[in-house]
């Protein structure tokens, strides 16, 4: 829909783009410019008046008025005159005027009248961008149900809208939003979110459309693939077909064997080359490893900063750090990146680019299968921090997404929140379990001493588990050594003292107990990535958070609750979406309406009317 200069210069001023978003932009309140009859007590009001008298005193004037739709006299009362509000009284003049009545011992009086044009309207007042006056005459002239149709809002809920902006009674009677225009509201705020998902996305033709088969080699494994692997691998395979390149998402929980995944799409791709991008060393080295075990029939290559610099172009697939930036890389039919959150989105687009080929344009959907010029890998990317259904359901206008919500074996971990008087109970349980050649990670919240925080460090703590264990790693973030730590401990070590670094990377087999001191400082979806580090085989397993909080709502339910997707709409009520919203959108707009934890439902309607499912 094309806007004129001057709506443009307005929706400019009030931050908009649509008309869509113009009826978001609702009333903050209304004013009743109606004459009535009857005076009521504690409610603005319109009078028809002429004014018998007028006192100056220091800081207020007062005024008499006849009331002619009263049939008596009140007193007009403005406080801190400023200067032009005299000229609005003079003696003998009848007007319409308007402002709060107000009674005390049978004496009524009108607060802060104002002089008023329009009689017979209920009008709107904004809190935005423009003056009310020019917003009405926006909102009456730009905003009707056929310019909302226009841009894709059903009718009912454009109807909706607009009773919003052009109030009758029965809204002024209400203290609150009714449940149909708060439904409104919620559908249009994600409607207008989502097309705009949409619409940011470009399709490109793929440098390989490859109809593959992915059954054989899922035969010849050592076990079999969950139904929520194979379902993912089907997305991707169907994906590959098609001859538009595919971008996708998949998002596992902790151990839901979504390194699986990933060999497979190298599988179906073959010699076309794959390009997997992880975010440290040790990751790098795991999925090799697993590469060179599952995929015996493709040749495999690591890449990272140690790597000598080799001809990449006679390897099927290339498993590397952010080094591969660095090196020359062969045409690609698919780059995948792993923990794709850990990296920016300039890395993502750089690796990309590397592997594309042609001029590079970004197309529209029906432009994309006439385009010859720049074709681009299939991108896959994979995160071990689940997300939202809901979330997930949004960022689908964007992007595709699978979601891998089971782990191909069921954990076997205690969890339990301890304070102080536990600790002697908690050192016999460490004991324990180092006998049994297990090991143990205890999380800290910061390296060095804090005067603000209640809680020992690293440097604090560690001389005291040095002095009564043997076989004690230390490592934090800023630890240039971090990897090489974490590589020893997994094969000497018996306790591990760290940051949060551990959060996501190195499989540590033996690890069957953490604990996490400052629980109710993290996120739960960093405790639940903590937490997912124990009992990788199997193990019985332990999480201990400990708290100098004597009781917590959000520990107590994390305890009891197993699932990633489970844990990140757990974490979604207790602090709102507003952080979530701004890794989706960037500009950390939160949603001022829509509830993530609670509106699937008109998730499900939004998808269906911009055409998404």
């Amino acid at each position: 829909m094309k806007l004129s200069k001057d709506v443009k210069t307005k929706f400019s001023k009030l931050g908009i783009s649509s008309h869509t978003e113009l009826a978001l932009l609702i009333p903050n309140s209304y004013e009743d410019y109606r004459l009535n009859d009857k005076l009521i007590e504690h409610k603005h009001q319109l009078i028809d008046a002429t004014v018998e008298s007028v006192f100056r005193a220091p800081n207020t004037i007062q005024i008499t008025f006849f009331v002619h739709n009263f049939g008596h006299s009140i007193t007009g009362v403005l406080f801190r005159p400023k200067p032009y509000m005299m000229h609005q009284f003079s003696v003998g003049s009848r007007d319409n005027y308007y402002g709060m009545i107000e009674c005390k011992q049978g004496q009524c009086s009108i607060v802060m009248p104002k002089k008023i044009s329009v009689v017979g309207d209920i009008v709107a007042k904004y809190k935005c961008g423009l003056r009310t006056d020019v917003m009405g005459r926006l909102i009456k002239k730009e905003l009707t149900v056929e310019k909302l149709e226009e841009e894709g809002i059903p009718s009912n809920i454009a109807q909706t809208l607009l009773a919003l902006h052009f109030a009758n009674a029965e809204i002024l009677e209400q203290d609150e939003l009714d449940t149909k225009s708060l439904e409104a509201l919620k559908f249009t705020e994600l409607f207008s979110y989502m097309k705009l998902l949409k619409e940011k996305r470009r399709y490109f033709k793929p440098l390989l459309s490859v109809n593959a088969d992915y059954t054989t080699w899922a035969k010849s494994l050592p076990f079999v693939l969950t139904e929520e692997q194979v379902k993912t691998i089907e997305d991707i395979q169907n994906d590959f077909i098609k001859d538009i390149a595919s971008k996708r998402m998949i998002v596992g929980d902790v151990g839901s064997g979504k390194t699986m995944v990933i060999l497979a799409s190298a599988y179906m791709i073959g010699t076309a080359k794959s390009i997997l991008m992880a975010p440290t060393t040790i990751l790098a080295q795991q999925l090799y490893e697993e590469a060179v075990k599952f995929l015996p029939n493709l040749k495999v290559t690591l890449v990272t900063n140690k790597s000598k610099k080799a001809d990449l172009s006679e390897y099927d697939f290339i498993i590397g750090t952010h080094a591969l930036l660095y090196r020359e890389l062969p045409s690609a039919a698919l780059v995948m990146v792993d923990e794709q959150h850990r990296f920016g989105t300039k890395q993502r687009s750089v690796l990309e680019k590397l592997v594309s080929e042609g001029q590079h344009l970004k197309y529209s959907a029906s432009e994309a299968l006439n385009a010859e010029s720049y074709k681009k890998p299939h991108f896959l990317q994979f995160s071990a921090t689940p997300i939202p259904r809901t979330l997930a359901m949004i960022e689908s206008a964007h992007i595709d997404v699978s979601l891998i919500t089971t782990t191909p074996f069921t954990k076997d971990i205690d969890s339990k929140v301890i304070h102080k008087n536990d600790f002697k109970e908690l050192v016999q349980h460490i004991k324990a379990e180092i006998k049994k050649n297990n090991q143990v990670l205890i999380v800290y919240p910061l390296v060095t001493q804090s005067e603000v925080l209640e809680y020992q460090s690293i440097e604090e703590a560690r001389a005291y588990w040095e002095y009564n264990f043997d076989n004690v790693y230390v490592t934090h973030g800023k630890d240039k050594e971090k990897e090489q730590v974490l590589l020893d401990f997994r094969e000497k070590g018996s306790v591990l003292i760290s940051t949060t670094v551990v959060e996501v990377g190195i499989s540590l087999p033996r690890l069957t107990t953490v604990v996490i001191v400052g629980a109710e400082r993290l996120g739960l979806s960093t405790l639940h990535q903590l937490r997912g580090r124990v009992s990788r085989t199997g193990l019985k397993g332990y999480c201990y958070l400990y708290t100098n909080q004597s009781s917590s709502e959000r520990l107590d339910k994390f305890v009891e609750t197993k699932s990633g997707f489970d844990i990140a709409n757990l974490d979604l009520k207790f602090r709102k979406s507003g952080d979530l919203l701004k890794g989706l959108s960037q500009s950390g707009n939160q949603f001022r309406w829509f509830d993530f934890a609670e509106d699937v439902k008109i998730v499900k309607e939004v998808k269906k009317s911009l055409l998404l499912e």
